[in-house]
């Protein structure tokens, strides 16, 4: 019997003012959070959705979902789903509260300190979330209901992501991933063009050919169109390879040339409390600048080279391929 029709409407209204009432805690608690109401019920109607498909009970009461929600970890739920919303304040909270905890527990569980270090990177581009998907950037804090405590959570996590460290392969990745993928080398691409084949693709070959220069011209004008302050974080994260942490602290010492642009940012916002950059800020401006790289590409490709959606799209194909020579990030310096 489908969890539906364990439940009905009475004991799902009934639910529902309960579910209320501890958004309504959370709330007083974490005002700054900005959760909605809906996404708090939404993430807790699939929890007591999944706990009335295991339970053997033929019809669950209002009390025992009452009983349920009453074990539900609610303010963690509520800072997780904070964070999956990007919310500013929630991050800063969490980083406070969890990081030296996920920095023992990886130290614990890894064998260096190297795949210690390199596992908290991954796992915070886990969290802040590395895809889109229908237009929504899917967090792995989604996944958290609440059940158990937040860092019990964070354990497993850990445990998953250091069992999937040396499985995971970052070499390629086309331009369209860029906005939609934030990690440690996603945007060393293996731009390596295969050597035409049979008749088809060699006709394949030369049709496609004649999109090739306006899309190099597109790619390094779209590079080189970047601020100094997208410049440089480029070239720190892709030339460099400086990890998310190592180019926090670089934006901390005051006299780094980003220092002064982050400052510029930060008077309109929150004052930071920790005193710290956090791995989130460094990809939500690692993904910003992603944006803006496709958007100037696509923009290039339609206004100076008056390429149609279609024509557009053979272009965003070849940029996956040996265009610039591995030269990708070349026109990142800065003056």
């Amino acid at each position: 019997m489908s969890s539906e029709a364990k439940i009905s409407e009475s004991v799902l209204s009934e639910s529902d003012s309960f579910i209320e009432e501890l958004f309504a805690k959370c709330t007083d608690n974490a005002p700054n959070f900005g959760v909605r109401l809906d996404c708090f019920k939404i993430s807790l109607h699939k929890s007591v959705g999944k706990y009335a498909k295991s339970s053997d009970s033929e019809t669950v009461t209002a009390a025992e979902i009452k009983d349920f929600l009453g074990q539900i970890q609610a303010d963690d739920l509520f800072m997780a789903l904070a964070c999956a919303n990007g919310n500013e304040r929630a991050w800063w909270e969490f980083d406070q509260q969890h990081r030296s905890y996920l920095e023992r527990v990886a130290r614990h569980l890894a064998k260096t300190e190297l795949d210690a270090q390199e596992v908290i990177d991954t796992v915070y581009v886990e969290l802040y979330g590395t895809k889109i998907v229908d237009g929504e950037r899917v967090s792995k804090f989604a996944t958290y209901s609440g059940r158990g405590s937040l860092r019990g959570w964070l354990r497993t996590v850990i445990w998953h992501s250091l069992v999937d460290l040396h499985r995971q392969s970052h070499d390629e990745v086309s331009l369209d991933e860029m906005t939609e993928n934030v990690g440690e080398g996603m945007a060393h691409a293996n731009f390596a063009e295969p050597a035409p084949g049979g008749e088809n693709d060699m006709i394949d070959h030369i049709a496609r050919e004649r999109y090739r220069k306006a899309t190099v011209t597109s790619l390094d004008t779209a590079f080189a169109s970047l601020d100094d302050h997208e410049k440089l974080l480029l070239l720190y994260y892709h030339v460099e390879n400086l990890k998310l942490r190592e180019i926090a602290r670089l934006v901390e010492n005051e006299e780094s040339p980003l220092r002064g642009w982050f400052q510029r940012k930060s008077q309109t916002r929150e004052k930071n409390p920790a005193g710290r950059i956090h791995e989130s800020t460094i990809m939500r401006w690692l993904e910003k600048s992603y944006g803006k790289v496709l958007q100037l590409f696509r923009d290039e490709l339609q206004a100076k080279n008056g390429l149609t959606t279609e024509e557009i799209a053979i272009c965003m194909e070849l940029a996956t391929q040996d265009l610039a020579g591995n030269n990708l990030f070349r026109n990142l310096s800065t003056t």
